[in-house]
């Protein structure tokens, strides 16, 4: 039974990852590995390059952030409905994906550091679709939208019925076979996929007049990581950095409202 119960100690022990061993801060001081969850299925924001690389402007703001505190990135690539929960369980140290925290029930939850860039909403149906306007239209419609998104919950705000998805490209798939009669998404992504697909079935027919600042989601307790965190974004704004990174995925500086 001894022998039995060592064997599971140290299965248990094998199986705690390394970085949750020290604190994120002392990481962060004595140079470690910092691991950040991602969606890598989000263009232009976090995605796979022809040669297969994780790339996209979350993820290259992460690598710069990262260099300007001397550590490594461990990237760890999951679906945007599980992504919070992985946050919030240890799974990451924070997440590079677009995030906002718009709700209370997450900034109760959640930190999120200083801006890096910022988003506004867009609606998108079908080119055919000629029902849907504007917000006020869109009640008892089929809203394709991951599972706790800001999407999401602008969605059923408005009353519409929501289709689980796991991304935007399945969001647009629905709404192109016609399962689905809207989206919303980030203006950027939105405007790039079409410009990669001129003849896309889609269409923006409502962009929201307000923008939202876009920034790393930590979980709370992490105020000194927070303000290292912070302190190098202002660096990459200062040496404009962060400027050429949104030139060079969207032609224009996105870290300004």
């Amino acid at each position: 039974m001894f022998k039995k119960l060592l064997l599971t100690s140290v299965a248990v022990a094998v199986a705690v990852p390394a970085f949750a061993q020290s604190s994120l801060i002392d990481r962060i001081n004595d140079h470690g590995t910092i691991v950040v969850g991602t969606e890598g299925t989000y263009k232009p924001f976090t995605y796979h390059n022809a040669d297969g690389k994780l790339t996209g402007y979350d993820v290259e703001v992460t690598r710069a952030v990262a260099k300007k505190l001397g550590v490594k990135v461990d990237f760890r690539e999951t679906e945007w409905s599980g992504m919070l929960a992985g946050l919030k369980s240890g799974r990451f140290d924070m997440v590079a994906n677009q995030i906002s925290l718009t709700t209370p029930a997450r900034r109760a939850t959640f930190d999120k550091s200083a801006p890096y860039d910022y988003s506004s909403d867009v609606l998108v149906t079908r080119k055919d679709e000629n029902s849907i306007k504007g917000l006020n239209d869109i009640k008892g419609k089929r809203a394709a939208s991951a599972l706790n998104s800001h999407y999401g919950e602008v969605a059923q705000q408005y009353g519409a019925i929501i289709v689980p998805v796991d991304g935007m490209a399945m969001a647009l798939t629905l709404i192109g076979q016609k399962r689905a009669d809207l989206t919303f998404n980030d203006s950027l992504s939105v405007l790039d996929y079409l410009k990669q697909h001129p003849n896309a079935p889609y269409k923006i027919v409502w962009a929201s007049p307000d923008k939202r600042a876009v920034g790393f989601g930590l979980n709370k307790g992490n105020e000194q990581a927070l303000e290292k965190i912070n302190a190098a974004l202002e660096e990459l704004r200062k040496d404009g950095t962060l400027k050429q990174l949104g030139i060079e995925f969207f032609g224009k500086d996105i870290s300004v409202k």
